[in-house]
C-alpha cells in the first residue's frame, strides 16, 4: 500500500512542521563544500517567471517574455551555487503547455542527467500546469539526480518580483547532494514540494502552492536547505513507465460533475476520442445516477474511467460510496483530477488490467 501522512487540514502544517525540525538534518553549505561546484543545467519552457508587463506595479502580462540567458544574467548570485549553463526548451504560457514540449523536455531531462558532467537540472516553468508538468516528469525521468522545477506569481518586471529568489533557491537544492533520489521537486516561495503532493491553491497569492495531504519535503531559505521526508509514491529511477518510442500520449479528458449532471458530457468525451476519463467528483468521488450511469456504460466498453474529487484536500476512496467493483471504475485515493489524468495517460500506453491500473494509483 501507499503511505500518506494524512494532515486534517493544510492549518495543522506549521504544527507539524515544528515537530519535524527536532528530526530534520541542517544541509545547507554542502554545494560546494569540500571541493568543485556542482554542474546544473537550466531548462526554460516560459511561463511567469519569464513574463513582462508594461509596468512595475500591473496585474496584467505577458508570459515567456525573458529568455533563458537573461533569467541567468539576472540572477549573478546563483553562480555561486553551481556551474550552469541554460537550453530554451519553450517560451510559452504554462497554460499552454502542451504533449509536444512535454515529450521534447522529458527527453531532454533523461539525456542531460545521464551525463556525468551533469549534477542536476532546474526547470522554469509557468505556475498553472507545473503540477502536471513536474508529476509527468516524476513518472518518467530515469535518475536519481535532482530534477528542480520552478516558477514565479509575479513577472520579471513586477515590483517585487518573486522570481529571482525561487530561480536561486531552486539551484540550490538541484545542486545539494542530499537532494539526490527524491524525486523531481518543486521549489517556491521557500517551500520544497514533492511533484506527487503539490497543487496551486490561489489564481494570484505568491503563496500558492501547498501539499496538503503529505506535507512538505523540506524548506531553502537563501538557499539554506533542510530536508524532512522523502517525497510519497513511486518515482523516477524505480517508475516502470518509460518514453522510449512513444511520440504520442493517449487522450484522457476531466469532466467536472455538479448539480444535474446528465452523462451528455461524457458521451462526447468517448465520442472525441478519449481513450481515459477522469470524473472530478463531488465530495468522495460522487456523480449524480444519469452520469454514474453513463460512466459504467463506458467503462464496461473499454474505457478506463477513474473517480477523482473536486474538493481540495482528503482521498477518493475505493467502493466506499460507489460500487467500483461491479461498475468497473478506478479510485483515485491521493490524486487529484489533473495528477490522476497525467497518470492514467502513461497508464494506458500499454493494455493493462483494471486492477493494475488501480495498482498504479495505489503505488505512484
Amino acid at each position: 500500500m501507499r503511505h500518506r501522512c494524512v494532515r486534517p487540514s493544510v492549518f495543522v502544517l506549521a504544527a507539524c512542521f515544528t515537530l519535524a525540525v527536532t528530526a530534520t538534518v541542517n544541509v545547507a553549505g554542502q554545494t560546494a563544500a569540500g571541493g568543485a561546484l556542482q554542474s546544473v543545467v537550466v531548462l526554460a519552457t516560459g511561463g511567469t517567471i519569464a513574463g513582462a508587463a508594461a509596468s512595475d506595479v500591473q496585474a496584467g502580462y505577458t508570459s515567456g517574455q525573458v529568455g533563458v540567458d537573461q533569467l541567468l544574467a539576472a540572477v549573478p548570485q546563483a553562480k555561486k551555487l553551481a556551474r550552469m549553463r541554460g537550453e530554451q526548451i519553450s517560451n510559452i504560457g504554462s497554460q499552454d503547455m502542451n504533449d509536444e514540449v512535454w515529450l521534447k523536455l522529458a527527453k531532454r531531462v533523461n539525456e542531460l542527467t545521464a551525463m556525468s558532467n551533469v549534477d542536476g537540472v532546474v526547470i522554469t516553468h509557468g505556475t498553472d500546469t507545473i503540477e502536471e508538468t513536474a508529476y509527468f516528469l516524476n513518472l518518467v525521468v530515469k535518475s536519481r539526480k535532482p530534477v528542480v522545477l520552478t516558477a514565479a506569481m509575479r513577472p520579471s518586471t513586477a515590483l517585487s518580483a518573486d522570481g529571482p529568489l525561487n530561480f536561486y533557491n531552486a539551484v540550490a537544492v538541484a545542486a545539494n547532494k542530499n537532494a539526490v533520489g527524491h524525486g523531481v521537486l518543486v521549489v517556491v516561495n521557500d517551500w520544497i514540494h514533492g511533484a506527487s503532493s503539490l497543487t496551486k491553491t490561489s489564481t494570484t497569492a505568491v503563496q500558492t502552492f501547498l501539499s496538503p495531504l503529505s506535507g512538505l519535503v523540506g524548506t531553502v531559505a537563501y538557499g539554506e536547505i533542510e530536508l524532512y521526508r522523502l517525497p510519497v509514491g513511486r518515482h523516477t529511477a524505480d517508475s516502470e513507465f518509460s518514453l522510449d518510442g512513444v511520440t504520442t500520449l493517449p487522450r484522457v479528458d476531466i469532466i467536472m460533475a455538479y448539480e444535474n449532471m446528465d452523462g451528455a458530457l461524457i458521451d462526447a468525451a468517448v465520442a472525441a476520442g478519449a481513450k481515459g476519463i477522469v470524473i472530478a467528483g463531488v465530495g468522495n468521488g460522487n456523480m449524480t445516477k444519469p452520469a454514474l450511469d453513463t460512466l459504467a456504460k463506458h467503462a464496461q466498453n473499454g474505457i478506463v474511467c477513474v473517480r477523482s474529487s473536486r474538493v481540495t484536500t482528503g482521498q477518493v476512496g475505493r467502493n466506499v460510496e460507489v460500487d467500483d467493483n461491479k461498475l468497473g471504475l478506478v479510485a483515485s485515493l491521493g490524486h487529484n483530477p489533473q495528477k490522476a489524468r497525467v497518470l492514467l495517460r502513461l497508464a494506458l500506453l500499454k493494455q493493462r488490467p483494471l486492477a493494475d491500473v488501480q495498482r498504479l494509483f495505489d503505488q505512484y
